[in-house]
């Protein structure tokens, strides 16, 4: 990590941190005193656009209904697969929880991050003890991208937004294969709004 002043945050940014077994004890190791800040969305979504992802750059991929189920017939959903596994994010912060306190956590909404980008950027701000600086103002739709996208920042001559592998178009999952992941992940859910203390409405 670079070096620090007072007066100064430093961020970085891994998502697989938080799926990582030896991430939390290792974190803890380089700063006990750290905030973290994990970004979640419906793990359904979530695998869909895992999977959307791949294929984009290996058009071989076998069908999602193939690598999310382990059996077709029985229905079970195949864990080993990470697109399904990420989505767990129960038993993620149990490791985490092992080696920080919950109030060194911040779970930010992956849909309100859509539809409330400032209000969401508001409770980053609060939790980090930032004066709130990124509000309304700095945020447009792009009905392309189906994202917010960062105002023009002062001296560039476009506006910030998703990268070409973001806000791609899903590919049709049949039905009953969602429904199967949802029926599975509920659980799990549950116990996530229980252990963060917000409740996603993913159900």
């Amino acid at each position: 990590m670079p070096r620090t002043l007072d007066g100064q945050v430093t961020m970085e940014k891994t998502p697989s941190y938080f799926v990582t077994r030896e991430a939390p004890a290792r974190v803890r190791a380089m700063n006990r005193h750290a905030k973290l800040i994990v970004v979640v969305r419906d793990p359904v979504t979530r695998a869909v656009s895992d999977y959307t992802q791949t294929l984009s750059k290996n058009p071989g991929l076998p069908t999602f209904r193939s690598l999310a189920l382990r059996n077709a017939t029985a229905g079970l959903v195949d864990t080993a697969w990470s697109a399904v596994r990420i989505g767990l994010y129960a038993k993620h912060l149990e490791n985490w929880l092992r080696h920080f306190p919950l109030s060194h956590f911040l779970f930010v909404s992956g849909e309100r991050l859509v539809s409330d980008p400032a209000g969401e950027m508001g409770r980053v701000q609060d939790f980090l003890g930032l004066k709130r600086v990124v509000s309304d103002k700095h945020f447009y739709f792009n009905q392309t991208k189906g994202f917010p996208c960062l105002k023009k920042p002062e001296g560039s001559s476009r506006p910030r937004c998703l990268g070409k592998s973001k806000g791609r178009p899903h590919p049709r999952i049949p039905a009953d294969v969602l429904q199967r992941l949802r029926d599975f992940y509920r659980p799990f859910n549950h116990r996530f709004y229980q252990m963060s203390g917000q409740d996603f409405g993913w159900d």
